[in-house]
């Protein structure tokens, strides 16, 4: 029963995407008929730095709607059960995830850092992790033996504990993504979201920057903490400090 690590890919991302938002922008403020410019667009005719800056410059003002029509696809292992419960209450998405119908004799299992730190914690962390394993195995072997067969698993499944590892694919819209960053990039966020958040940032900066460049928790983007002082981190002045 091995320790999982967090491994995040992209998968795909709509095609063209900045001349897509640009265009989708353009037709907000534009008379004419967007289409008729889309092969201007594709074709380079239109420079990607000049989509870009308008895109940008748009953005800063607060209209953010037209982002929503490109796409990014994850794949995501090494996540805990968790985490994808918190993953899995951003409504705006789709998902497909591992069944645990179809674990086997081993289980693979994330530790919390804090565990990880102290020997003692990591010991008897790592113990029980052994225990449900096998409990796992008995429980399906029994049913198994009692005419349960291939259901067996879909029942001994149930001793599995929050930290069993599982992969994920995961599909977002460019707003419910600068969404999700907002409040999952924050220091207050759960580490293991945070570090899959963190991760699936990277990956959007590289491939769309005049979207996510600034993309991250609200801090990051408003220069001050919305949190009231309670609840503030420090990394930032709170929004009745700037006065």
């Amino acid at each position: 029963m091995p320790e999982a690590s967090l491994r995040v890919e992209l998968l795909a991302v709509t095609p063209n995407a900045l001349s897509l938002i640009y265009a989708a922008f353009r037709q907000c403020y534009h008379a004419g008929f967007v289409a008729d410019m889309w092969p201007k667009l594709l074709s380079g005719e239109v420079d990607r730095e000049v989509q870009a800056d308008f895109v940008s410059k748009v953005l800063e003002s607060g209209h953010d709607s037209p982002v929503e029509h490109v796409c990014f696809t994850f794949a995501a292992e090494g996540i805990s059960r968790a985490c994808s419960h918190q993953l899995v209450r951003h409504r705006i998405a789709s998902y497909s995830q591992q069944s645990q119908r179809y674990v086997t004799d081993s289980m693979d299992y994330i530790m919390p850092p804090a565990i990880a730190r102290i020997p003692e914690a990591k010991a008897r962390f790592e113990a029980f992790m052994q225990e449900v394993g096998d409990a796992y195995a008995d429980l399906r072997d029994i049913l198994v033996a009692h005419g349960r067969k291939s259901k067996a698993n879909e029942d001994a499944r149930f001793v599995l504990p929050q930290a069993a590892e599982t992969k994920i694919v995961v599909t977002m819209n460019c707003r419910s993504l600068h969404h999700f960053f907002n409040l999952r990039c924050c220091n207050r966020a759960q580490w293991e979201i945070r570090a899959l958040a963190d991760a699936m940032l990277e990956k959007c900066k590289q491939e769309l920057p005049p979207i996510f460049s600034r993309g991250g928790a609200r801090c990051e983007m408003l220069g001050y903490c919305p949190e009231s002082g309670k609840f503030a981190c420090g990394k930032y002045p709170t929004r009745e400090n700037l006065t």
